[in-house]
């Protein structure tokens, strides 16, 4: 079966490691030790393998290791489907992010083409009950997993959004300025409602045709005119009609920035945001198993998974038969705990690896499943 698994991943000077260096074996890998060690650190180096700032969105400069300002440097070996490929990004102090692929200098972009990844992090457990802008985010991640594209037409789209806002706040009198902006607001948001909408059929699709213990969720969006654009003139035109409008409010009132993304529990009829907590926690799981699903079959291989804290909420059962999921999916997803009991339906099934602090800098140790 075609693999997309990391057998190597060496950090120096990122976050908490000074150094550290894994070797993997392709099966997944339970990351425990105490609040503070240095767990996501590792997690967040694995989300750099992909385009974007990572799960925590953190500008270059914020990734290097204090005190010392000595830049950061993440390097991996990844096996992609039947192709190995060598990966470095680094930034020197006070620098931009660079990327490295089989030793070329590569766009952000490129990663997208030889690997694909996930991850949910324990602020997404709020994800139903806070802003729309989270769940936004949310959904374009979803998005660009299968459209990696998909990025470039929400950039386009927010830079044409930002000129228009200028132009609005100071009241701004040409039309035909404003009639060019609303064109490439209205031909990016096109594409980013189109491709939206093809992510959720994923989805909707992968949760249907799938036996888990996981609640499947009926999902769409939701918002003001234009929130979902279809035809490009058609959110050209409502932003030529609101202009009077939006130049009240400072800013641009209609358009997919608006959308929201709505979740039921399908089986109870249940909004998301009425669920419980642990409710919550497995639909967001679900979503995340039935990407991968959905992926694996474009791709060709499961995406890598890095799941912090995914025991919290939780019981038991529920997390055996997450792993079972995870196994038989053959992703190598990266979980984090604060204990190795946390994974010990696991068994031999994965590896293990202890991250400890001491005086503020991390130590990772690989251990046996009992954390011996």
């Amino acid at each position: 079966m075609p693999r997309l698994a990391l057998t190597e991943l060496t950090l120096a000077q990122f976050r908490s490691h000074e150094r550290a260096r894994l070797c993997l074996d392709g099966r997944p890998v339970a990351i425990f030790g105490p609040n503070g060690a240095g767990k996501t650190n590792l997690l967040e180096a694995v989300s750099l393998l992909s385009p974007g700032r990572g799960l925590r969105r953190a500008a270059a400069e914020d990734l290097a290791r204090a005190p010392g300002a000595l830049g950061w440097k993440v390097g991996a070996t990844l096996t992609s489907l039947y192709q190995v490929h060598e990966i470095e990004t680094w930034a020197e102090p006070g620098g931009t992010r660079q990327l490295r692929i089989d030793g070329k200098a590569a766009a952000q972009v490129a990663l997208g083409r030889i690997a694909r990844v996930l991850w949910l992090v324990p602020a997404m457990d709020r994800l139903w009950i806070e802003g729309a802008e989270g769940r936004r985010r949310f959904l374009d991640r979803i998005t660009m997993s299968f459209e990696p594209a998909h990025a470039d037409a929400v950039l386009a789209y927010e830079k044409a959004m930002r000129e228009r806002n200028r132009l609005l706040r100071d009241e701004g009198r040409d039309m035909h300025w404003y009639a060019a902006l609303e064109g490439q607001m209205a031909e990016a948001g096109a594409v980013i409602g189109a491709n939206r909408r093809a992510a959720l059929a994923r989805l909707a699709a992968a949760q249907e045709g799938a036996e888990t213990a996981f609640p499947a969720a009926r999902l769409a969006l939701s918002g003001p005119e234009g929130a979902d654009p279809g035809a490009a003139g058609d959110l050209a035109g409502a932003l030529a009609a609101g202009r009077g409008r939006d130049m009240a409010a400072g800013r641009s009132l209609c358009g997919p920035h608006r959308a929201d993304l709505e979740a039921v529990f399908a089986a109870k009829g249940v909004p998301a945001r009425h669920c419980s907590t642990g409710e919550q926690k497995a639909l967001l799981l679900s979503l995340i198993l039935a990407n991968a699903r959905a992926l694996a079959q474009d791709f060709g291989a499961p995406p890598l998974l890095l799941l912090d804290e995914v025991a919290a909420h939780l019981d038991a059962a529920r997390r055996a038969a997450l792993y079972d999921e995870l196994c038989a999916l053959g992703a190598q997803a990266w979980m984090t705990g604060t204990g190795a009991e946390l994974f010990e339906a696991l068994g031999a099934r994965a590896q293990y690896l202890d991250v400890t602090d001491v005086d503020g800098k991390s130590t990772v140790r690989e251990t046996g499943p009992s954390g011996a």
